[in-house]
């Protein structure tokens, strides 16, 4: 069932809302059940009355979370791949080519673009017929309604709004409902949210005491009531609302809401009633996409397609221009009398032009590759689901958490990344709190010594002996104290016993923890929604007051010690009141009565928010505890303060009604409950505070600076103090003493004056000139500094209100040119806004790669704003997991996501883009070429079927293995230099340096295929002695360019696996057997190469042709790699002896640890072992060192001639083992296969005299034309090759020659 939670969480539907509803709906009704006009603003819900809440009209609970139904699949589907400009232009292709003015058959281009669109349209279709099937799941899990004062199972898809329902234990809530009653006693459940938020910890929910009886059907068959709410909406956590109830108006809150997808734990069952259903319920109305982000090569990609756009218009503009004027009367020979088509009629140039434009735009339409986009999501999408997903490097065993890549469409985006921006805690830090040290009355206790106090004092060359742990200490999870002052009952020997009471007290009342299992120390464990807070209520268990019970209004604490030394009492405290903890208060509160009346509020929070709520006096303790928190803050440690209040009972009561309305009001109920908050949270007596350690991740130090040699600039955006900051950067190595620091804070002694005179329009004007006058000086630093001889290493640490300020467009540019020129930024009490402030602030303004990374809900909004968004995989719930695009449970495995992963990705796409690009412009310019021996008449070249299926088949498959399995070096190799990755940083493989120098080879080796093929022709004839027609001369070309560019493919791959041979030759050998098939079934390539390879001269032409085509290749690779090398190159020359390293003996340990199915999935290794050496040539072989050398055991390096020679003595030898295979398979020809082949001659010839009278398709070179007046015995192969532009087209001029 959580299965499917998850798949209809992750769903791409967009639930939406029927405003209509909402305008039916009343605020007041006087009568339950007679319906009267709603406001918008609110709904009204009329419990157990299905007849009122008909005439509303609510929506049902059945869920679709699926792309398309029946009717809009193909329409839709088809909508969502024609937003693609490059299937637009397919699309017009397909259009132009079945009109009479195309030279080939429509069949050229529908068919690639059908296959295409089926591919896709297929792929559309399964994933949604997944998400079908488990909306049907869902729909009809059974659930119990009450129905005649019974429970009775029906479908979730059957519940309507005000139904009364009941859920049994691990049971999940089939709507948001409102929470009626319990089997657990005072109405309390524990709910799981855990596939609203990935929270494990329970919550609890508790009814409202009017409603507890409703437990039994025949109860709960007797409750009528009026629920008025808000609109459905997509917040989780907030719910305002009131519960009309015999004739009393009850506030809701969202501790009485259980919400759809979460589920029932420790509690029988409860009984509730629908409020929300279907694509109302807040977990629908959360499931949206993740904003669409589309990568920067791919963004390249498309200006790259409109620089193949410019050069088809270029090129059909040239045909078009030399048609107008090449066409002439003079050429009797062709017809062009006055009776002649518009398009070949010489007395109007331009219409002729225009028309043969047309006519060359279908002709020439596979220079923009119609596969390129599919070949590529398939790379992404293996890429991300067999390789990122199954790294064991990236699998994190403690937590059983692989890495997931949320989406494929960013992989090779992760090899470009300039800047990293990090949360700190839970991505930095591990998120696992210890109660560390503490201050009391002004005494510090706790004698432990920090991560990051051990790393300063290195740092300063001070040795620190670590302390030993005292007899007393007491080891547990959460709590890591060691003072013999305060444990056991010592504490009521220190002078300031009582302040320790107050502060033991405070831990143990003030918070939001559940307890649960035996109610005794050693077998408790604690609920708590945040780590922090366990850890501070596991400390008051330790220091004596231990928190065992929790019902809705009472807290209970066995309490040692408080009374007299030995003396344990357990104690009950009501709780009267909770404020809790938001980002905006920063605190939060408790009003609770001792058992003899006593009312005190318990506050606690950061320090900035206590300080400013304290009461006058005690200046000296806030004095001391000040630069106790400073203290602890230079320590890493996490810091709150802990305050009280002692109230009177009229003050309690005035101030409790307040709180009641600011509770019942339907709007603005948040904010009235903060305004009520202000009035008792005053006047607070200080205790002390609280230190806990959030220690590093593992690896973190090391993989920053991994991160920092690869050209990465790591920034910390965090809402802890300035100096905890800093010193998590020291510790992190993002920092170190080298550095020149450029420091920018609001806690001068300039701006404390300011800000105690009170007046806020004051305060916020002179920050922003301080502001100003700091960016300006050390701005003029830094170009100072880089100009320097020594650069040295600058960074920049700012703090949320001089951010706040920074950001404002005057000042923005410069905050900006000051950042890029540091190696790294530390930004300190910032708020989520501001997080994504500052990553949109380098991601538009300096167009830098930016990769946001963290753990919690207040990192969505970075995670969001950046170009890539990393989840960690934490104790903070999946909120910024279910926001990212990628996740990972650990900051180190950034390591193996960008400098492994992501690097080869970028590597693989660049080279499947630029490939692609060199196959098909050297296909289209063999046609271009041909264009001018025909007078520019829009004559194909190819059959019609070689051109629909040179992409598709005969080299589709070796550049997708190529995506998937090139390396250039190893993984581990890929870590050891991390300074390869600044190549992709630069962009190094798709410049348009880059790309020209493909189109280069293009052009060269076109214009090899065509000139060497047709100029060796000409006197070239077949067994027969008849000479070769265009069919034959073009499917020879054409055997040339598959066999030329699947082989060229091999010189760009760094390592060859097994994939790459069978790719490629069955490439090859595809293009064989579709032509031994074609030429027999095709009228006219009929039998043409059988013809072709009765001739020595084809073989001679298939084995000539690529070594010319490919030798220009080959000498730009080796003076490139020998004089200009890449980087991975010389990488790869100083590995080149040494063997793949084979790390699949630690990958054992770590599967081992896996159960045994995670351990089958996780067990697979990814990538096909390589059966060569990253050499940097495919096709080179080691045994080029010298022989007598290696005899002796000594190592000869190679040397470009060595190669060179060698190559060439390779091919010499082929060429004469080919030549004498050759002569002995002709001189065996049988008599019967000559005879066939004479046979088939004669026919062609045949019926190639039956049709010279026939209207021909024109072809203007009239050179070819006198040859074949002269020679028309002489021409084979079926209708006249040459001349005919495509079969059956009956658009000829009269009168042929």
């Amino acid at each position: 069932m959580s299965g499917g939670w998850e798949r209809a969480r992750g769903s791409r539907s967009r639930p939406t809302r029927d405003s209509s509803s909402g305008l039916r709906m009343s605020s007041r009704t006087a009568t339950l059940g007679n319906v009267q006009p709603q406001a918008p603003g609110h709904r009204t819900i009329y419990c157990n009355d299905r007849d009122a809440n008909l005439r509303v009209r609510f929506k049902g609970n059945s869920i679709s979370t699926t792309k398309y139904n029946f009717f809009t699949f193909f329409p839709k589907g088809l909508f969502e791949q024609f937003r693609r400009v490059a299937n637009c232009y397919f699309l017009m292709i397909s259009i132009l080519s079945m009109t009479p003015i195309s030279p080939v058959n429509p069949v050229t281009n529908v068919v690639p673009l059908t296959l295409v669109l089926l591919v896709s349209l297929i792929k559309e279709a399964f994933e949604d017929w997944k998400r079908f099937q488990n909306d049907m799941v869902i729909n009809n899990t059974l659930i119990d309604l009450l129905q005649d004062e019974k429970w009775v199972a029906v479908p979730w898809k059957k519940l309507q709004v005000g139904d009364i329902i009941r859920v049994k234990q691990d049971g999940f809530f089939p709507a948001d409902l409102l929470f009626l009653a319990s089997t657990n006693a005072d109405g309390v459940c524990y709910v799981e949210t855990a596939n609203l938020d990935g929270e494990t910890n329970l919550k609890i929910r508790k009814a409202l005491e009017r409603t507890w009886d409703y437990l039994t059907p025949e109860k709960a068959a007797e409750f009528k009531g009026e629920v008025q709410c808000e609109q459905p909406n997509n917040s989780l956590y907030t719910f305002t609302g009131n519960l009309v109830f015999q004739k009393q108006t009850l506030p809701l809150s969202p501790n009485q809401v259980l919400l759809r997808g979460c589920s029932l734990r420790n509690t029988e069952y409860i009984v509730g009633a629908v409020v929300f259903t279907g694509h109302e319920t807040k977990v629908m109305m959360n499931s949206m996409n993740v904003p669409s982000k589309r990568s920067t090569l791919e963004r390249k990609l498309d200006k790259l397609i409109l620089a193949l756009f410019g050069t088809l218009f270029m090129m059909c503009l040239i045909g078009a221009i030399g048609s107008g004027i090449f066409i002439n009367r003079k050429y009797y020979y062709l017809g062009l009398d006055k009776g002649v088509a518009a398009e070949f009629n010489p007395s109007n140039r331009f219409v002729v032009a225009a028309l043969t434009f047309f006519t060359l735009i279908t002709l020439y339409s596979t220079i923009i590759p119609i596969s390129l986009y599919v070949s590529i999501e398939m790379i992404k999408f293996i890429q991300s689901t067999q390789f990122i997903n199954k790294d064991l490097h990236m699998y994190h065993a403690e937590t059983n958490t692989p890495a997931l890549a949320r989406t494929s469409n960013l992989n090779e985006e992760l090899g470009q990344v300039e800047y990293i921006f990090s949360d700190k805690t839970g991505t930095l830090t591990r998120n696992l709190m210890e109660f560390f040290k503490c201050s009391i009355g002004g005494e510090v206790y706790g004698s432990g010594v920090t991560e990051i106090e051990l790393g300063g004092a290195q740092r300063n060359g001070i040795k620190v002996q670590e302390l030993r742990k005292s007899t007393t200490a007491i080891q547990e999870k959460g709590f890591n104290f060691d003072d013999h002052r305060l444990m056991r009952g010592a504490w009521r020997n220190e002078p300031n016993s009582d302040s320790c009471k107050e502060f033991f007290r405070c831990l143990a009342i003030c918070h939001t923890v559940l307890p649960e299992g035996d109610e005794s120390p050693e077998k408790i464990t604690y609920q708590a929604a945040s780590p922090d807070e366990a850890a501070l209520v596991t400390a008051a268990k330790n220091f004596g007051f231990f928190f065992y019970r929790r019902t809705t209004t009472m807290i209970y604490v066995r309490e040692s010690h408080a009374e007299k030394m030995g003396k344990i009492q357990d104690v009950a405290y009501e709780i009267l009141n909770v404020l809790e903890f938001n980002s905006t208060r920063k605190r939060q509160s408790v009003v609770c009565r001792y058992p003899n009346g006593r009312l005190v509020l318990y506050c606690k929070g950061a320090d900035t928010v206590i300080y400013e709520r304290l009461a006058g006096g005690n200046d000296d303790l806030k004095k001391v505890t000040r630069s106790h928190l400073e203290q602890f803050g230079s320590a890493g440690l996490r810091t709150l303060c802990l305050a009280y209040r002692d109230l009177s009972p009229e003050t309690y009561e005035s101030w409790n009604e307040k709180f009641i309305q600011a509770k019942s009001s339907l709007r603005d109920r948040e904010t009235k409950l903060d305004e009520v908050a202000e009035l008792i949270e005053k006047d607070l007596i200080l205790i002390g505070s609280t230190a806990i350690e959030d220690k590093l991740q593992e690896g973190v130090p090391a993989c920053i600076e991994i991160l920092s040699r690869a050209g990465i600039k790591v920034w910390v955006l965090t809402g802890d103090k300035m100096e905890t900051a800093i010193n998590i950067a020291y510790a992190c190595n993002l920092i170190n003493n080298e550095m020149k620091q450029f420091i920018i804070s609001s806690e001068t002694d300039a701006i404390r004056e300011v800000e105690n005179r009170g007046d806020q329009v004051e305060i916020a004007c002179f920050i922003k000139e301080e502001v100003k006058k700091e960016l300006t000086k050390y701005l003029e630093e830094a170009q100072h500094y880089l100009h320097s001889a020594p650069e040295p290493k600058l960074t920049l640490v700012i703090d949320g209100k001089c951010l706040m300020h920074a950001l404002d467009p005057t000042l923005r540019v410069m905050l900006l040119n000051l950042s890029l020129n540091c190696t790294s930024v530390v930004c300190c009490r910032v708020s989520p806004l501001q997080k994504a402030q500052v990553t949109s602030l380098v991601k538009k303004g300096a167009r830098k790669i930016t990769l946001s990374i963290g753990d919690g809900a207040n990192d969505v909004s970075m995670i969001q704003a950046a170009h890539i968004g990393i989840g960690i995989s934490g104790l903070e719930g999946m909120q910024a997991v279910m926001a990212s695009d990628f996740a990972i449970a650990q900051f180190r495995y950034l390591t193996d996501l960008l400098l492994v992963h992501g690097r080869w990705s970028y590597l693989r796409i660049c080279k499947v883009i630029t490939y692609f690009f060199y196959k098909n412009l050297t296909f289209t310019l063999t046609q271009f070429w041909f264009t001018f021996q025909t007078g520019f008449s829009g004559q194909r070249f190819y059959d019609d079927w070689f051109q629909s299926l040179y992409n598709v088949i005969f080299t589709a498959l070796p550049v997708i293995i190529v995506g998937l399995f090139d390396k250039d070096v190893s993984a581990s190799l890929s870590k050891k230099y991390p300074e390869l990755y600044r190549e992709g940083i630069r962009n190094v493989f798709f410049k348009w340096r880059v790309v020209v120098t493909w189109a280069c080879f293009s052009v060269y080796q076109s214009l090899v295929f065509y000139h060497f093929v047709i100029a060796s022709s000409a006197s070239g004839k077949n067994s027969s002695g008849r000479m070769l027609g265009q069919w034959d001369i073009s499917t020879m070309a054409f055997t040339c360019v598959v066999i030329t560019v699947n082989l060229r493919l091999l010189m760009i791959c760094n390592s060859i696996t097994r994939w790459h041979y069978i790719s490629v030759g069955g490439s090859i050998l595809a293009w064989f057997i579709f032509i031994f098939v074609y030429s027999v079934l095709r009228e006219n390539v009929f039998f043409v190469i059988y013809v072709l390879m009765s001739t020595f001269y084809f073989y001679l032409t298939v084995l000539l042709v690529p070594i010319v085509a490919l030798f220009g290749d080959f000498i730009y690779l080796g003076i490139q790699r020998w004089f200009f090398p890449y980087d991975y190159q010389i990488v790869q020359e100083i590995h080149r002896h040494e063997l793949e390293d084979n790390t699949s003996a630690g990958l054992l340990d770590v599967g081992s640890q896996l159960a045994p199915q995670e351990g089958t999935s996780h067990a697979m290794a990814p990538l096909s072992r390589e059966i060569s050496r990253h050499s940097g040539f495919a096709f080179e072989s080691p045994g080029y060192e010298s022989f007598f050398a290696s005899e002796q055991g000594i190592h000869a390096p190679q040397k470009p001639w060595d190669v060179l020679l060698a190559a060439v003595a390779t091919v010499m030898l082929v060429l004469i083992l080919l030549v004498g295979a050759l002569e002995s398979g002709a001189t065996k020809m049988t008599t019967r296969t000559q005879t066939v082949l004479d046979r088939v001659a004669q026919d062609d010839l045949k019926h190639h005299e039956e049709l010279i009278g026939r209207d021909q398709k024109l072809v203007y070179n009239p050179e070819l034309d006198l040859n074949f007046v002269m020679n028309k015995r002489k021409v084979p192969n079926g209708p006249d090759p040459i001349h005919n532009r495509r079969a059956g087209n009956s658009r000829r001029p009269p009168g042929r020659a």
